[in-house]
Formats: structure tokens, C-alpha cells, sequence
């Protein structure tokens, strides 16, 4: 089965030979091996480059095992480079493995990694790909390390669209298929929904939590799979570290304080498994702070976190569409609006909520996802908070029902889920 994702092969060819480090980034099984070792491969062996200049090294391969020692590393790469007149293409994959967890944990401790990128980069003939799955030690520090000399793709599980084309299924079939088992792109080769639970289940045990519980050296594994199925159980909903720490101790469960639930957030978000999404005063135009929103990355690692037994279908589409968001390249808040409003004669203040605050460069969308408008009342009950915004960018409402895209009297567009999902310009209907 082919899955084309072209969106990102577009940008590493865009990319290519421009002097900078490209850091592919993603949560684990995403596909950022997939996009370099097959799609980028096939591209560059069809533009002429031989396969004794692409020099590939996963490091999460055993067979590459020893080469997760930097100065081993640097000493293969370069022992690969024999030509000054030919163009050497490096992938390093999973590049994470190379960096020790004295090293991660202390921030004095120099991270060897980025002295051989350091190295390659100097190389006119040497253009290097990175891919990871830790945004902390790779996007982040690579692009402060290298000071203009880093250029970040980051690559999300597949998109409904991705996934539909490449699944030949019907589009509701697919959908429901897709909000029970998520993106990762190895769902669409399992044969049935019992291998697809179970993989699910093995990535969750044997990679996710085994992973983040040994780079981040976390003495409480249960502890951190407790809040992953909080976070799973509460997708959509404002929270943060004491409102969690309360449900917690509300449970009987005071093992774990405060600040370690803020650092296991932190190392979630950082592994990409969950994205935090920031509150933002529309009329006041300033972030609020606590409490935030978190959404899974993949709502098949979600519903495997919960054993496939709660599927919300309103919440879990209000998850689909923020990483849909995400996918467009689109930067993503949740919305305050503020309003005074008449109780017993008094003027009470009370905020209203905007799902999605959407932004990408001067462009801004207001987005309510709403499962079903069955009636004019719940069109105003949706709508209540977004003609309440003193701008005129676009307002969108979003509903799981069949309905042609339209715009109401109150200058609402009104757009189905597949119209939304399946055209990357919807929101410019």
C-alpha cells in the first residue's frame, strides 16, 4: 500500500543543499523514516545521486548500535565521504540515541551530537538530514545551538485526508476507522481491528512509556501511564498540573506531587505524544495561562491509552480537527471571549470559549467544532461566542453533519467535517 505524503517531500526538496541542518521531527512511527529512507531516497537516486553518496545510519537499528557514540559516529560518516567533488546526502535517524541522559539531564554537560553535526555542516559537499522523536533536544536546542544554520520539518501522523486516500475506503468508514486507530501510517498494512488494537497497545507499552520513562531516567512508571490516561480521559477540557494533582489525591493516590505531574508534562509534550494548547483573550489580545487544553497526537494512541473503551465522538472530533489544524501548518490558541451580561440587575462578566484560534501570518480564523446542529437553537448556542468577536476575520463552525458550506445571517460560514477535512483550502471557502 502507498502513502504518499507529499506535502513533506516537497519541503525536504525545497530544502535540499541549502547549507542548514534539516531536523526532522515527530512522535515515534509517524513516518519521518519512511519519508527519508523511501520517499527522499527514491527522489534523489532519480535525480542522479548514487547510492555511495547517500549515507544513511538509523540508530535505533542494533546493527547500527555502536555508532549511538558520537565519536564513532562522526569517524563512520566521514570514513563514507572519499569524494571532494561529489554531493553527500547524510540521513542520521532517531538521532536522539546519541545523546546521553547525563547529558539531557544536565544542561552543563555538552551534547557531543551537535559537535558532529557541527562537523558535517562545515563540509561543502555533506547536506544533513536529523530525524527525532524529542523536541527538547533536537528542534529546539539544535536551532539555538546552530543559530540560523538549523530548518525544522515537523511531521505529524497522517492527516484524514492522507489516510483516506490511502485507505480506498469509504469516507465515513474511513473516519470512523480513523478516529478509533488514529494516523500512524503502519495502521493501514494491520489486516484487522484486532491487529490494530494490538499494536497500538505494544507501541504504548513497548516504545511510548519504556521510551520516555528511560531518556528522562522516571523512577515512577506507573505514575506517568496514570496521567497519560488522565490526559487521554480529559482531551478538550481545561486543566493543568494542580487540577490533576487534586484528582489524584481526590483518588487516593498522593504519590505523585505537583511538580513531578508539571515535568511529566513536559516530557509528554516534549516526545510529541501530547500538544499543549494555550488560552488567548480575544478582546484583551494576551495569553491567559493556566488553565490549558491538551490534545493527543494520535487518537489511536489515545483510545489505546483507554483500553478502546470511552470513544467520545464530539471530543474526539475536536481532537481530529486540531491536528488537522496543526498538519496545515497553521499556529493554534483556545479562545476567551469576555462579556457582561444582565443577572438580577447586576452586570455579571462571563467568558465565552472559542474552540480554535487560528493564525498563520496575517491570516486568522475563529473555529467552533461542533458535532451536530440540529436546530436553530444549537446554531446559536455554537455561534454565541463568535459574533461576540470585535474583528472581522472569518468564523467558521464545523459540524460532523452533511451540510453544504454556507454563511449565515450573522456572518458565520457553516462547513461539514469532510468539507473541512478533505481540502486543505477550506477554510478559505
Amino acid at each position: 500500500m502507498e502513502i504518499k505524503r507529499d506535502k513533506y517531500l516537497k519541503k525536504l526538496i525545497s530544502k535540499r543543499n541549502n547549507g542548514l541542518i534539516k531536523v526532522i521531527t515527530g512522535i515515534r512511527r509517524c513516518g519521518k523514516s519512511y519519508l527519508i529512507f523511501n520517499l527522499y531516497y527514491d527522489y534523489l537516486t532519480k535525480e542522479g545521486v548514487s547510492d555511495d553518496c547517500i549515507i544513511s545510519v538509523p540508530l535505533d537499528d542494533d546493527e547500527y548500535i555502536e555508532y549511538c557514540e558520537p565519536k564513532k559516529l562522526s569517524k563512520y560518516i566521514k570514513s563514507r565521504i572519499t569524494d571532494s567533488n561529489k554531493q553527500y546526502y547524510v540521513f542520521i535517524d532517531e538521532a536522539q540515541y546519541a545523546i546521553t541522559k547525563e547529558e539531557m539531564k544536565n544542561p552543563d554537560v555538552p551534547i557531543r551530537l551537535y559537535s558532529v553535526l557541527n562537523g558535517l555542516i562545515r563540509k561543502k559537499n555533506v547536506d544533513v538530514y536529523v530525524t527525532g522523536s524529542n523536541s527538547k533536544f533536537l528542534s529546539s536546542d539544535i536551532l539555538t545551538e546552530f543559530r540560523g544554520r538549523g530548518d525544522e520539518i515537523h511531521i505529524s501522523p497522517l492527516s484524514f485526508s492522507e489516510y483516506f486516500f490511502a485507505a480506498g475506503k469509504d469516507k465515513y468508514d474511513a473516519w470512523q476507522e480513523y478516529l478509533f486507530y488514529g494516523g500512524l501510517p503502519h495502521i493501514l498494512a494491520e489486516p484487522d481491528n484486532e491487529s490494530k488494537e494490538a499494536y497500538l497497545e505494544r507501541l504504548n507499552s513497548e516504545i511510548y512509556i519504556r521510551d520516555i520513562v528511560e531518556r528522562y531516567d522516571i523512577r515512577d512508571a506507573i505514575g506517568m501511564e496514570t496521567l497519560m490516561k488522565v490526559i487521554a480521559s480529559a482531551i478538550g477540557s481545561l486543566t493543568n498540573a494542580q487540577k490533576i494533582s487534586d484528582t489524584f489525591n481526590s483518588k487516593g493516590n498522593k504519590s505523585i506531587s505537583m511538580p513531578t505531574i508539571s515535568n511529566y508534562l513536559k516530557y509528554l509534550i516534549e516526545s510529541f505524544v501530547i500538544q499543549k494548547v494555550e488560552r488567548y483573550d480575544i478582546k484583551g489580545r494576551k495569553y491567559i495561562g493556566t488553565p490549558s487544553k491538551y490534545y493527543y497526537t494520535d487518537l489511536g494512541l489515545r483510545n489505546a491509552f483507554l483500553n478502546f473503551r470511552q470513544f467520545e465522538e464530539t471530543h474526539l472530533m475536536e481532537n481530529a480537527i486540531y491536528n488537522e489544524l496543526i498538519y496545515r501548518g497553521y499556529k493554534v490558541d483556545v479562545g476567551v471571549v469576555e462579556i457582561r451580561i444582565d443577572e438580577d440587575g447586576k452586570k455579571v462578566r462571563k467568558q465565552l470559549e472559542v474552540d480554535f484560534v487560528v493564525n498563520q501570518g496575517s491570516k486568522r480564523y475563529y473555529i467552533q467544532s461542533a458535532y451536530a446542529l440540529p436546530n436553530q437553537e444549537k446554531v446559536e448556542q455554537e455561534q454565541a461566542s463568535l459574533i461576540k468577536i470585535p474583528d472581522s476575520f472569518k468564523k467558521i463552525i464545523v459540524t460532523s453533519g452533511n451540510t453544504p458550506v454556507w454563511r449565515n445571517d450573522q456572518g458565520v460560514t457553516i462547513m461539514g467535517l469532510f468539507d473541512f477535512l478533505l481540502n486543505e483550502d477550506s477554510l478559505d471557502y
